[in-house]
């Protein structure tokens, strides 16, 4: 082998290299690999699957876009863009943040059904046979 095929060689990585690199797990490469999130590199007629240092970076686009709340195929979106396409992807960005506020809405009106229904039961303590968070959880929801 050649200087520059050895060099080559080294500079890629075995899924389980690859894996360690990016702080994922193997079956996590695995899974993108199926879903197309991950391109999986040839099978040479002896050996392991080689891949380039580009998926390290590729396995960690993917999971802080997860880390900020993007789905698997919102990520496959982004990834189709190119770096010129920052509207695109602002956008995008915008429509996941409105998401979130949503649900960080819907979240504290639960939170706040929650407080009062534990402020209801503290102050049903004493009555034993009456639970008021047990009778509020078994009656319809009122909206």
């Amino acid at each position: 082998m050649s200087n520059d095929s050895t060099a080559t060689a080294a500079a890629r990585f075995t899924i389980g290299q690859l894996a360690k690199a990016a702080g994922v797990g193997v079956e996590t490469i695995r899974y993108y690999q199926r879903i197309g999130l991950l391109a999986e590199p040839a099978k040479p007629p002896r050996g392991y699957r080689r891949y380039p240092p580009a998926a390290i970076a590729q396995l960690r686009f993917i999971r802080r876009a997860q880390e900020v709340g993007f789905s698997l195929r919102e990520i496959g979106d982004l990834m189709t863009l190119n770096e010129g396409n920052c509207g695109a992807a602002q956008a995008m960005a915008e429509h996941k943040n409105r998401l979130i506020q949503r649900r960080i809405e819907d979240l504290r009106a639960v939170q706040r059904e929650l407080r009062s229904l534990i402020c209801a039961c503290r102050s049903t303590a004493a009555e034993a046979d009456r639970c008021a968070l047990m009778n509020a959880l078994g009656r319809p929801r009122q909206e």
